[in-house]
C-alpha cells in the first residue's frame, strides 16, 4: 500500500454523531483493517473534515489513543469521492455494511481492501453491478477463512461439470444434486462462472445470488442486513407509474435515488 508520512489510506464504512459537535466512525484502513475512531468536533459548521467523513470517500488519515476508540488527528483526501447514485449507492452501502458486520477488530486486510477500492469503482461504472456484488462476496468469505470451493465436488474431489446440477452442503461445500434433495439447486455452468470471476447471465445472477446469501448467512448473526430493506424500498420506489407519463416514479428523484434514501440511511 501507498505511504505518506504516518497517514494511513481508509475509508469510513459507517459514520454517527457523538456528543454535541463529534462524530463516531467505522473506520476501514490499509494496514489496519477496521476500527473505530472519533472525529471530535467534524459536525461544527465550516470544520474542514466534515465534507471528508463521508462513505467512498478515500481519505488519508492519522489516529492517535490507547483504548480501542482511536482519536483522529488528521483528515486529507486521497483522491476524489467516488460517486455512487440510485442503485450503485445501494450497492456500495451494501459493501460496507458487509465489512462492519464480518471484519475483525484491528485485524489488516490489505488485499480486500485494494479489492474494496476496485469494487467501489466499478460500482460508480455502473455495469454489472450484481456480478460485482458476487465477486466481493466470495472474496470476502475467502479473506475471512469460510470460503468453499465451488469448483470442485466437496465429498469426492470431482470437478464440478458445466452441466451438472449442485446443492449446498452447509459447512462441507457442493455435491450433486439427489432426486430427493430439497435445497435449491444451482448449475454446474454457474459454479464454474462464479469460480472462475465470468459475467454471469440473468437466470445464473438468480443462483448466484440465493448461494451466496445462504454462504453468508450463518456468519451475520441472525441479524437482517439494513441494506436488504434499503434494496426493497428502492424496488418498491422505482416501480413505473401504471398509468402514461415520462417522469420518475413515485418517491424517486431526478437522480434515481428513492426520497429517504441517503447517506445518512445507515447512520444508526
Amino acid at each position: 500500500m501507498n505511504a505518506r508520512g504516518s497517514l494511513f489510506q481508509a475509508f469510513v464504512l459507517h459514520r454517527r454523531e457523538y456528543g454535541n459537535t463529534s462524530l463516531l466512525l467505522e473506520v476501514f484502513a490499509a494496514g489496519r483493517g477496521r476500527f473505530p475512531a472519533i472525529a471530535k468536533g467534524a459536525r461544527r459548521a465550516r470544520h474542514p473534515t466534515s465534507a471528508l467523513l463521508q462513505p467512498f470517500q478515500p481519505l488519508w488519515l492519522d489516529a492517535l489513543g490507547r483504548g480501542e476508540v482511536l482519536t483522529l488527528t488528521r483528515v486529507e483526501a486521497a483522491g476524489p469521492a467516488i460517486g455512487l447514485l440510485g442503485r450503485p449507492l445501494l450497492c456500495g452501502f451494501y459493501l460496507n455494511e458487509l465489512l462492519v458486520r464480518l471484519l475483525g477488530r484491528d485485524d489488516p486486510h490489505d488485499p480486500l481492501f485494494a479489492f474494496y477500492h476496485a469494487a467501489l469503482t466499478g460500482l460508480a461504472g455502473g455495469d454489472d453491478l450484481e456480478g460485482l456484488l458476487r465477486q466481493f462476496e466470495i472474496r470476502l468469505l475467502d479473506e475471512l477463512g469460510y470460503a468453499i470451493a465451488l469448483d470442485v465436488e466437496a465429498d469426492c474431489d470431482r470437478q464440478v461439470v458445466p452441466d451438472g446440477v449442485y446443492v449446498l452442503v452447509p459447512g462441507q461445500g457442493m455435491r450433486q444434486a439427489q432426486a430427493d434433495d430439497r435445497t435449491e439447486r444451482i448449475s454446474g455452468a454457474t459454479l464454474l462462472a462464479l469460480a472462475q470471476g465470468d459475467r454471469l447471465a440473468p437466470h445464473q445472477l438468480r443462483e448466484a445470488r440465493a448461494l451466496l446469501r445462504r454462504l453468508l448467512e450463518p456468519h451475520l448473526g441472525g441479524r437482517p442486513l439494513k441494506s436488504r430493506e434499503l434494496f426493497r424500498r428502492f424496488a418498491v420506489a422505482s416501480a413505473p407509474n401504471p398509468g402514461p407519463g415520462s417522469g420518475p416514479g413515485p418517491g424517486t428523484s431526478r437522480d434515481s435515488t428513492p426520497i429517504g434514501i441517503t447517506h445518512r440511511s445507515l447512520e444508526s
